[in-house]
């Protein structure tokens, strides 16, 4: 904005930017090698710094992970939002299938950045509380999403209701097993909802991006769109 100053020391300044050169050969080892093999000698050798050197930039391995996990969870949270805020202001509500399309965007620009939180754990690594916090807002953002589905089914003919469907057990043991919803005053269906479509769209942009769905001959974009309107159906009528 206009009229604003950098109250930022030229030190801290120069302290940014080597950190950013740090997460971005960090970036490059975890595309060549994975996460688990990430090493700050070797950063250090390429930036030709000393180990110490890097190590006022980073304490650590799992100090640098913990900057490159929380840079991912931020960037997916601030997209999520964004394309909430978007459909919210035509449905009043975020949408589903937009956040879907978000996510799989976001993926696809940036395989390794997805993997590095969705994929397998690093050996060893256990993230702190504020990761998880962000990570909890990207799943209230869905969960808000879910709750503006219907979720009664279209009336069944004849004068008697059906059964209980068979996904009732579950729902009700989501009740009392809601600590991952954060405090969401989402009501257990919606709870349900939310985790099949969670479930439903990590399954197929992981095997996407492990490459399992090359030489299959179908277009992955199709299955994923496909998983996001199952998921989002309204309940087929009882009876």
């Amino acid at each position: 904005m206009a009229g604003q100053t950098d109250s930022t020391t030229p030190r801290e300044r120069y302290r940014a930017q080597v950190r950013a050169e740090i997460k971005e050969h960090a970036w490059d080892q975890i595309g060549t090698a994975g996460a688990s093999a990430l090493s700050l000698n070797a950063i250090a050798k390429q930036m030709g710094m000393s180990g110490p050197a890097l190590y006022r930039y980073f304490a650590n391995r799992d100090e640098l992970i913990t900057a490159l996990i929380r840079d991912a969870y931020q960037s997916l949270a601030d997209t999520m939002h964004t394309t909430a805020a978007k459909a919210g202001v035509v449905t009043g509500a975020p949408d589903v299938h937009a956040l879907a399309r978000s996510l799989r965007m976001w993926a696809l620009a940036d395989p390794q950045r997805y993997l590095l939180i969705y994929g397998t754990p690093i050996p060893g690594y256990h993230a702190p509380d504020d990761i998880t916090a962000v990570s909890a807002e990207i799943m209230a953002t869905l969960l808000d999403a879910c709750a503006a589905l219907p979720y009664e089914p279209a009336p069944a003919p004849g004068p008697a209701p059906g059964p209980a469907p068979a996904s009732a057990p579950f729902a009700e043991h989501l009740e009392t097993h809601r600590d991952w919803a954060r405090g969401h005053p989402a009501p257990a269906a919606v709870l349900h909802r939310a985790l099949t479509v969670w479930t439903r769209l990590h399954g197929v942009l992981s095997l996407e991006l492990a490459g399992h769905f090359a030489g299959m001959g179908f277009d992955p974009a199709e299955l994923y769109a496909a998983e996001v309107a199952a998921a989002t159906a309204p309940p087929p009528p009882a009876g």
